[in-house]
């Protein structure tokens, strides 16, 4: 009988839990959709309307346009479409070598102070570490005196004999430089006489320009502690058992590293991967601070181009617009980088040769 009153009575519990959550959420929740979802639902409309900035864009003065902005961005063969592509090309290249570059050297300062041979690692965790929690406005400040014409980085480079270029001020692409050290300025045909985007497959393939590689630097040096701390609490959860039968197994430390420690931080892999994909894509503060998109426009991307096209050209749907083909850039690259990170399972071949392999008197 008692069994069956407390078996009844818990649908009604149930249910006041399930209200007591919604109750606790409510705030969170109506904060999300006050400043989140209905700001991006509104930029949405925006980006398919012809709204000038003034007054309401729901007014009966706007008017529903389509796909005119999308269209202008992406196969108006004007202007607006030369600056996305060039945008888009910058910041490609940016993504190319931040990417990789960050996870890197954020993995190896993390294997590096994760060391328990090593003296002092609370102080390089924090002399690490340091530069992400500073100001990117400031970080962007002192990366102009650095890279300056007479700046620390070129004085450095002339103590070995290099004449360092003006780097804020270059607009040549670093694999155009390279090529016309090897003799060659001029593209193909097939490459100079047709692009994308309004930039020539010439163009695409010149690199970043010198002044976006001292940003690239910057980037690298700035975001990698903050992956490094990241790395640091996955290699401090990661358990030693597989370690040591690697060791007793006779494998190297590079074997160790690329068979048995690196599998075991996919998951961390993917959050740093992920986090730096996004940000990388969404660089806007160092450009507005520093060259705001000069020389030439090669430090140019796609979110200082929606800033600027939206707020100083006025031309609010196109700014919009970028935004939103922006962010469906980012979540293709996330889903097809979560498609390459993805758990494998073990082929049948790979099973077979295991087998074969085994020693017939286990």
């Amino acid at each position: 009988m008692h069994t069956t009153t407390r078996r009844s009575r818990r649908p009604g519990t149930r249910r006041d839990e399930t209200a007591s959550g919604w109750l606790f959420t409510a705030p969170m929740l109506i904060l999300l959709a006050v400043f989140l979802v209905i700001p991006v639902l509104m930029a949405l409309w925006v980006s398919f309307s012809d709204w000038a900035g003034r007054g309401s864009p729901f007014s009966s003065d706007v008017h529903f346009v389509g796909f005119r902005n999308y269209q202008a961005l992406l196969a108006g063969g004007g202007l607006a479409e030369q600056d996305f592509g060039t945008a888009l090309r910058n910041n490609a290249w940016y993504v190319v070598l931040v990417v990789p570059l960050q996870t890197a050297v954020s993995l190896f300062l993390a294997m590096l102070v994760n060391r328990a041979i090593l003296r002092g690692r609370g102080m390089f965790r924090t002399a690490f570490y340091f530069p992400s929690v500073t100001s990117s406005v400031a970080m962007t400040v002192l990366w102009l005196f650095l890279f300056s014409a007479s700046g620390a980085v070129n004085k450095v480079l002339s103590w070995v004999g290099i004449n360092g270029p003006n780097w804020f001020n270059d607009s040549t692409g670093i694999i155009h430089n390279v090529l016309a050290a090897l003799g060659i300025s001029h593209g193909p045909e097939f490459l100079t006489g047709s692009g994308f985007l309004g930039v020539s497959w010439w163009g695409w393939l010149s690199g970043p320009s010198v002044a976006m590689s001292a940003f690239i630097l910057m980037a690298v040096f700035t975001t990698s502690g903050t992956f490094m701390l990241l790395f640091i609490a996955a290699l401090q959860n990661l358990g030693g058992d597989i370690t040591e039968a690697a060791i007793m197994d006779g494998t190297n430390g590079w074997q160790r590293f690329w068979h048995v420690t690196l599998p075991q931080l996919r998951p961390t892999l993917f959050t740093v991967l992920t986090l730096g994909l996004i940000g990388c894509w969404q660089v806007f503060d160092q450009v507005y601070a520093g060259t705001e998109g000069a020389p030439g426009k090669t430090t140019l991307t796609p979110a200082y181009l929606s800033y600027t096209t939206a707020f100083n050209n006025q031309q609010w749907g196109q700014g919009a617009a970028i935004a939103f083909i922006l962010f469906v850039i980012i979540v293709v690259f996330t889903v097809f980088q979560r498609w390459i990170l993805r758990e494998r399972k073990v082929s049948k071949r790979h099973i077979r040769l295991y087998q074969g392999n085994k020693d017939p008197r286990e």
